[in-house]
């Protein structure tokens, strides 16, 4: 009986997520489910979206499409998710293209393990 007392108190979010194979701490892991929930549900929003939208359609069906769209949750939005420095985990100074933050994108440059990056120099 205690044994799933502890399982239920342990479920960290409603639906089974991966876990990323990077740094990981609590942010980076909330990040994750945000990205997977959001990625489960894209086409339903996008289809819910095109609905609301297309003012050929009945205003009462918009409506409705409406409605349901304000009823999901938040984690199944893409406002939601933040970008994460891959190796640290970090929320602030992000270089999107290398996904890494400003500290580890200079240290991974220096040692020369980004391609087609090198200091520069004038």
């Amino acid at each position: 009986m205690s044994q799933l007392i502890k399982a239920a108190k342990m479920k960290r979010f409603a639906n089974p997520t991966s876990i990323p194979s990077t740094y990981v701490n609590a942010r980076v892991l909330r990040d994750n489910y945000k990205r997977q929930m959001m990625a489960q549900n894209e086409v339903t929003t996008r289809a819910l979206k095109f609905i609301a939208r297309n003012s050929a359609l009945p205003q009462r069906l918009r409506l409705e499409a409406q409605i349901q769209l304000t009823s999901m949750p938040n984690y199944t939005r893409s406002t939601q998710i933040r970008g994460r420095c891959v190796d640290s985990g970090r929320g602030r100074g992000i270089i999107s293209d290398f996904r890494l933050c400003r500290y580890q994108f200079r240290m991974q440059a220096l040692q020369g393990l980004l391609p087609g990056v090198k200091k520069g120099v004038w």
